[in-house]
């Protein structure tokens, strides 16, 4: 059966294919096959670089045709490569014998033991995948990051003098602004941010037990933890860790995950929060024509957007948290539970770009209701009372709290008028009367 959107047994193959396509340049298996030819061919390319003596003749002007075959490599290529795996059952000895086969094609025969020379798999996937993953980040990730920052910082700014009145617990408490509101979560992002890019992509490469062994034995001379380091950190762009197991420890990529699990956990309470304004009507949503907001009541018009987006956020938060806890625990010099889990590591990089593209397109739609801001202030006076209560704290008026809750823990309805009432009682300057006057739930809101 031919795969297809509509048979595709995972929705980030199926329905949201359009939306995470991009990924598939990295996470796919035609990506993760690609990212193996890749490391092998700069691998031999630094071999020749030392020189081995073997490979003092190689002719340097070869290198461009080398790499070719990863620059230029194909579905085809990749179909090629799972044919020979389908002999040997083995998905990395299959990326070398595809390789010796280009060689064969290029009449360098003579040096494609050089091939793999000295590594195991985990050197080609622990270098393949970390480098996968980082420019998964930086090329989609980080652009769809910036564009729901973006749009949070100017929507921040255009209500930064809507005065809101802000809920704790639920409940009405001292005013705010909409404009700080969004602002914080500017900044929460912001913060996460500078953590995930002080996380660096880090790369084992070392041999079967992460010593170099095959390759010492050959050329106990050359200093290999320096060619690894170099190679891994010049050639990849990749920070070498050492020493290992047979395989990397992953703490440096579970930190990553961690870290973005808690910027989606951050855009999940956005979610919720723009949500919740817009069931107490703080926001009307634009409308699509055509769109149906409801099979049964057509007035709806559903904040689907932010729920897409917290659905799919959690999602990869789940993902996340495996991927972190588990990746780092490996028996002894290392098992294989990691390698069939780090093949699912594109699913919350997937859950994550839908939910980031989700949020942006639902604060897109968001229309401001201003009568509804300054009807909701203008029905809780009692909101002030905490502004009195502190000027007349700083008059060294006895007992204001006491006083002040006398007034606003009743059942009857806190107005200007019974506000400016309960002030006239007070045995204050006439001066301080008019100050507490000028206090209104649309002024008091602080810095």
């Amino acid at each position: 059966m031919q795969l297809s959107s509509l048979n595709a047994i995972s929705p980030i193959d199926g329905r949201y294919r359009s939306k995470v396509e991009a990924l598939s340049n990295y996470f796919s298996e035609e990506a993760l096959i690609k990212y193996r030819v890749l490391v092998e061919i700069e691998y031999f390319i630094a071999l020749c670089e030392i020189p081995l003596p073997q490979l003092e003749r190689f002719d340097a002007n070869l290198f461009d045709d080398l790499r070719a075959i990863y620059k230029n490599f194909t579905a085809d290529d990749a179909l090629k490569i799972k044919t020979i795996e389908s002999v040997t059952n083995h998905d990395v000895k299959a990326v070398e014998y595809f390789i010796k086969e280009q060689f064969d094609a290029l009449n360098i025969s003579e040096y494609k033991e050089f091939i793999h020379f000295g590594l195991t798999s985990q050197d080609i996937n622990n270098t393949a995948i970390p480098l996968s993953i980082k420019e998964a980040m930086n090329d989609v990730y980080v652009p769809e990051y910036f564009k729901v920052l973006n749009e949070l910082k100017s929507l921040s700014n255009e209500w930064k003098a809507v005065s809101m009145l802000a809920r704790t617990h639920g409940q009405p408490a001292s005013p705010t602004r909409l404009g700080k509101e969004i602002e914080v979560f500017v900044v929460r992002l912001e913060e996460q941010f500078n953590l995930l890019n002080d996380i660096p992509s880090a790369a084992k490469f070392g041999g079967a037990t992460g010593n170099f062994n095959a390759h010492k034995v050959a050329y106990p001379t050359i200093d290999w933890k320096a060619f690894g380091s170099k190679f891994v950190q010049e050639k990849l762009g990749l920070q070498h860790s050492f020493p290992t197991t047979q395989i990397e420890h992953y703490d440096h990529m579970a930190a990553l995950f961690d870290c973005l699990k808690r910027i989606n956990t951050i855009i999940i309470d956005l979610d919720r929060d723009i949500w919740t304004y817009v069931s107490m009507d703080y926001f009307k949503q634009k409308i699509k024509k055509g769109e149906v907001g409801s099979s049964a009541m057509p007035h709806k018009v559903n904040p689907i957007d932010f729920e897409n987006s917290e659905g799919n956020l959690g999602i990869a938060n789940a993902v996340f948290e495996h991927l972190a806890a588990k990746l780092p625990l490996s028996r002894l010099q290392r098992d294989l539970t990691d390698s069939t889990v780090l093949r699912n590591v594109g699913v919350p990089f997937s859950h994550t770009i839908i939910g980031l593209k989700s949020t942006l397109k639902g604060l897109n739609k968001l229309l401001l209701n201003e009568a509804k801001f300054a009807e909701d202030l203008e029905n809780n006076w009692a909101v002030v009372a905490e502004a009195i209560q502190t000027i007349l704290r700083r008059e060294a008026y006895p007992n204001p709290y006491e006083a002040l809750k006398g007034l606003t823990r009743t059942n009857e309805k806190i107005t200007q008028d019974s506000i400016s009432n309960f002030i006239d009682t007070l045995d204050v300057p006439n001066s301080i009367k008019e100050e507490l006057k000028q206090i209104t739930p649309s002024n008091y809101t602080g810095i």
